[in-house]
């Protein structure tokens, strides 16, 4: 496969369970190293370069956030990120207010509901501001609202210019997120280009939406009611 991801760009990466989505993310934080080619991150090899220095440059949001939890309190967990990234104090917590509104520093972080675990562990990447941020399958077990808090604050970091790779099942979060969309099958790519385009080839991939009222082009509910407002 070749992949090239720019900054401020916002990539879907689809396809079916065993694909290679989980795998290509990881190779990019060095947790695999590829068995043949090459595989680079802002000028950094990443199974070749330390912990520390990677973060720098990438940050991976896991399927399980808890994953990423090692301290008793979401405080403690805090603390550990401020200090892992080089970041000032309180940089972590601020980002957790921010997503997780009303969580106690006291609260253990493996007692947080599922949606408030993902904003934890996004928190925690977050803090070191990777110039590349990976999810793989970031919207599993959201409600509505916090799904649209996670769309809002990643809207906003792309707009800053940050990279972002989402690897997803979730069509309406690709329609309303990305530009563009990957879909990868047996390891390799069999369609690359901008999320209109894309999602409306295959049955499998369309948004409600665009189901219903296709051939127009509006994928998202907001699409639809911005054209209706424009058309007034």
């Amino acid at each position: 496969m070749d992949l090239t991801v720019r900054p401020g760009e916002t990539l879907a990466l689809m396809g079916r369970n065993g694909a290679g989505k989980s795998t290509l993310l990881t190779t990019l934080v060095g947790m695999h190293e590829p068995s043949s080619g090459s595989v680079k991150v802002g000028g950094a090899v990443p199974h070749r370069t330390a912990p520390g220095t990677l973060l720098r440059h990438v940050g991976l949001v896991p399927q399980e956030p808890r994953d990423l939890f090692c301290a008793d309190t979401v405080a403690a967990e805090c603390t550990a990120a401020d200090r892992d990234a080089g970041a000032a104090p309180g940089s972590c917590r601020a980002l957790v207010a921010r997503l997780l509104p009303d969580v106690p520093d006291a609260a253990h972080p493996r007692d947080l509901s599922e949606g408030q675990r993902l904003a934890l562990a996004l928190a925690i990447v977050l803090t070191a501001r990777p110039p590349l941020l990976l999810l793989d399958e970031p919207t599993r077990g959201l409600d509505y609202a916090a799904k649209g808090r996670l769309v809002e604050v990643l809207r906003g970091l792309a707009a800053e210019g940050h990279a972002i790779v989402l690897a997803t099942h979730d069509v309406e979060l690709a329609a309303e997120l990305a530009r563009r969309v990957v879909i990868l099958a047996d390891g390799e790519i069999v369609a690359d280009g901008p999320t209109d385009e894309v999602v409306v080839s295959s049955p499998a991939f369309a948004p409600q939406v665009a189901k219903i009222l296709a051939p127009l082009p509006w994928l998202t509910v907001p699409q639809v009611a911005r054209a209706l407002e424009d058309a007034s």
